[in-house]
């Protein structure tokens, strides 16, 4: 998914937080392969995959909310990463986000559990706490 400058008004189906959240989550995702996020329409190469994008979710989500990621996704109307893919193919149509022929709505499909890498997968860091 790349950036595009052209938008226009649409209906929002979720939260607008959420559509900001998955813009910040791409950029996450472009930082953590090494790639330079760029808003050019026509370069593809800071493109990345759905699969990619969710785990900028999974980071951005977890650097911001903690545990608490799936209570906030959820307050967005973001109950699964579907709703991610959804979120992502409103911005492809409003021209906020670009795609390639190789990039479907599948990609998203029961990627993960929000509980499992939110919750379940959280772990936190004590071993400085416990330092003289």
């Amino acid at each position: 998914m790349g950036l595009s400058t052209s938008t226009r008004r649409f209906r929002l189906r979720y939260h607008p937080q959420a559509y900001v959240f998955v813009t910040e989550a791409l950029h996450e995702a472009q930082e953590l392969m090494g790639l330079q996020v760029k808003s050019d329409a026509e370069d593809d190469s800071s493109h990345i995959s759905g699969q990619e994008l969710l785990d900028g979710v999974r980071v951005l989500g977890l650097k911001r909310y903690g545990m608490m990621a799936p209570s906030v996704l959820k307050a967005w109307g973001i109950l699964a990463t579907e709703d991610i893919g959804q979120i992502v193919f409103e911005m492809v149509e409003r021209g906020e986000l670009r795609k390639t022929d190789r990039d479907q709505p599948s990609d998203f499909f029961e990627v993960f559990s929000f509980e499992t890498v939110f919750r379940d997968e959280y772990h936190i860091d004590t071993s400085k706490a416990f330092q003289e």
